[in-house]
């Protein structure tokens, strides 16, 4: 018996030992691979931006005239109005190793800044619009909301309030033409947001 004991430990161990190797060979492979292309990465010259998807800002269709004696409010309309003076692209979900693959090391700072001024925009959309739906504007406050969705946004809080938004308004159905946006996300809130659809979906059963 002991054996027996002594010996399904030794196959134990050896297995393990030998899972563990292999692991840490793949993990070496990965960070040689993660270094070779960031070499190359950095060694890219600099490229043409004339294919980047630039989001322009629709003023035109945003209440700038509501709710002007909210402090906090005044400050999203500026911040946006700057905004709409500046390149924003959607980079969520790309690497800077990718992008310096793509569009050359030189362009790395320029297109990190794009990237930050959507990062800025979607979470400002999403802060204007709670503020105009909590005070009872709610159609502005829903087209906002659809605005930033279109653009691929992944902050989960505009679905979840969007979702709210369709279910009041008694289109329940306008949920569903959320999904295709959802799940080609490039973020790792991906699989939140779907999650937040289906239940918004479920709940309306």
């Amino acid at each position: 018996m002991n054996f027996i004991i002594n010996a399904s430990v030794l196959i134990f161990s050896a297995v393990t030992f030998l899972y563990l190797i292999k692991s840490k060979k793949k993990e070496s492979a990965a960070e040689e691979d993660f270094w070779a292309r960031e070499r190359a990465a950095n060694n890219t010259r600099r490229k043409p931006l004339d294919d980047l998807d630039y989001i322009k800002i629709p003023l035109e269709e945003f209440p700038m005239d509501l709710l002007e004696e909210v402090p906090k409010v005044e400050d999203y309309k500026q911040i946006i109005l700057s905004l709409s003076e500046l390149p924003i692209v959607n980079f969520t979900g790309i690497s800077n190793t990718e992008l310096k693959l793509r569009y050359g090391a030189p362009n790395i700072d320029l297109l990190t800044s794009y990237d930050q001024n959507y990062t800025l925009l979607v979470r400002t959309l999403q802060q204007w619009a709670q503020a105009l739906y909590d005070s009872g504007y709610v159609d502005e406050a829903m087209r906002m909301l659809e605005f930033s969705v279109s653009t691929g946004t992944d902050v989960s809080a505009t679905y979840r309030l969007l979702c709210q938004i369709y279910k009041e308004r008694n289109t329940p159905e306008k949920i569903g033409d959320l999904y295709p946006i959802a799940e080609i996300l490039n973020s790792a809130m991906q699989k939140t947001i779907v999650r937040i659809l289906q239940e918004a979906d479920q709940s309306d059963d």
